[in-house]
């Protein structure tokens, strides 16, 4: 196996062959160029993984090879080499982008060493943009599936705050993705190669989360063998997400209140003062006003961290949105377990439809992942569902009675195609793409429920 794709740059062609030869034996696979010209018209045509060149290339400049690269092919690493060594022109090209500088006579071991070094640093560097990408694609805006008109909403003030310091409040039923929009805010904004930082306040006792966010010395409290390092700390220069906000006691309360004023704190036990850079979003499932009403929670931590709100609203009222969440969870969990389901039966989404959803996006989600998991074939049907979506809590247009099945579904698919249309202001393209399914489908629905009539009886209204 080739352990790199290497370019080899200089203008002494016997110096040049036989280098080339010794990095082949070194399991290379090597080109080689004599003039920057032809060095940087390699580059453009070929993918390196690594380019060494000379730094006197006759009347041309090696430096110009490394400018080149670095201007039309930045993940290439570059090895200068030379036979006038100096500190000055070592510092010179490091300081233009080299990864090394080595002087010649090389040394074998000393120049394979160098190479390997930059390779894997590359590697490292490619690892990191993958998982950055894959991050982007889990946590990005575009895993904000919906078009209803309340998350459109929500949308705008990510697009409109993520860029600022601004303190943000996040507010919802639980299940509504608020640590989705936290870390979308993240991505979109100044700090997203910086660190998240999340925690759930509720989830730890008043004193390990004094410990979890401020940090302790060694010996604070019995068992604090060392030293640790805060939550906020460690979110210096980036944002830490702090949900379940409104469990914090009243003593953590007047901390955070200090922390959100001036980022400065002290950890538990000790005396140093630490400051901070970090960008504060906090979420809560309850409601806040209620809460300082009846003394719960402080009114003047309320209108610190109540500058921005972003209230995220129940799937109960986005159903328009619930047939291309459930689209989009199926061809993640399909994907993610290898398993070739494709669709959702029209059966299986009206009954999707026509549930409450008091767990929200994440109950939809989490039946749709069950449902991949259990399922037989390549279309979640209607028994592939828990019986909870038949049996329990529904939306009230959706109770039977004594119809039959055929009819009790038309009534939540006829609900869901009508706000669709309307909110694509009856353009059937649109419609057809946010609902998943072809135009000549959606046609023919429209046809059997009667929706050609509401749409004249709509315009009649405006």
């Amino acid at each position: 196996m080739k352990r790199g794709v290497l370019l080899l740059v200089d203008d002494d062609r016997h110096l040049l062959h036989s280098m080339a030869d010794w990095l082949r034996e070194q399991g290379f696979d090597v080109d080689t160029a004599a003039t920057r010209t032809d060095a940087t018209t390699a580059v453009d045509r070929k993918p390196y993984d690594l380019v060494l060149t000379d730094i006197r290339l006759g009347e041309d400049d090696g430096f110009d090879v490394l400018k080149h690269v670095k201007n039309h092919a930045p993940q290439i690493p570059v090895i200068m080499l030379t036979g006038y060594g100096s500190v000055d022109s070592a510092v010179e090209a490091i300081r233009a982008g080299a990864f090394d500088f080595l002087t010649k006579p090389l040394i074998d071991e000393e120049l394979e060493m160098s190479i390997d070094r930059a390779l894997t640093q590359r590697k490292v560097v490619e690892e990191n943009q993958n998982l950055k990408a894959q991050l982007d694609m889990r946590f990005g805006m575009e895993n904000l599936v919906g078009n209803d008109h309340h998350m459109r909403r929500v949308y705008d003030m990510i697009d409109s705050v993520a860029d600022t310091r601004a303190t943000i409040l996040i507010t919802g039923e639980s299940g509504t993705g608020k640590s989705l929009v936290a870390r979308a805010i993240h991505r979109r904004s100044g700090r997203r190669d910086r660190p998240f930082v999340e925690i759930a306040c509720g989830a730890l006792p008043e004193t390990l989360l004094e410990s979890e966010l401020f940090g302790h010395v060694a010996g604070a409290f019995t068992g604090a063998v060392g030293e640790k390092i805060g939550k906020f700390k460690q979110a210096d220069t980036g944002t830490i997400f702090l949900d379940e906000i409104s469990t914090a006691s009243p003593s953590m309360q007047v901390k955070l209140l200090r922390v959100l004023q001036d980022l400065e704190f002290e950890q538990v036990g000790g005396t140093k003062t630490f400051s901070v850079d970090t960008r504060v979003i906090l979420a809560t499932n309850e409601d806040l006003a209620k809460a300082v009403s009846e003394g719960r929670f402080r009114q003047d931590l309320y209108y610190r961290i109540n500058v921005i709100n972003i209230e995220l609203p129940p799937l109960r009222e986005r159903v328009s949105d619930i047939a291309p969440l459930a689209n989009h969870f199926l061809a993640r969990a399909s994907e993610e377990s290898g398993k070739p389901v494709r669709q959702i039966s029209e059966s299986a989404m009206a009954a999707l439809a026509r549930f409450s959803w008091p767990g929200n996006v994440r109950e939809l989600e989490n039946v749709i992942e069950r449902a991949v998991l259990l399922g037989k074939g390549p279309t979640i049907e209607l028994e592939d569902l828990p019986s909870t979506l038949t049996e329990g809590d529904v939306f009230p247009i959706a109770r039977a009675g004594d119809r039959p099945l055929k009819e009790s579904l038309e009534a939540p698919e006829r609900q869901i195609i009508l706000d669709v249309l309307e909110m694509n202001n009856w353009n059937r393209n649109a419609t057809a793409e946010t609902l998943g399914i072809n135009r000549t489908t959606l046609y023919k629905k429209m046809k059997r429920l009667g929706l050609e009539e509401s749409r004249f009886v709509t315009k009649q209204r405006r």
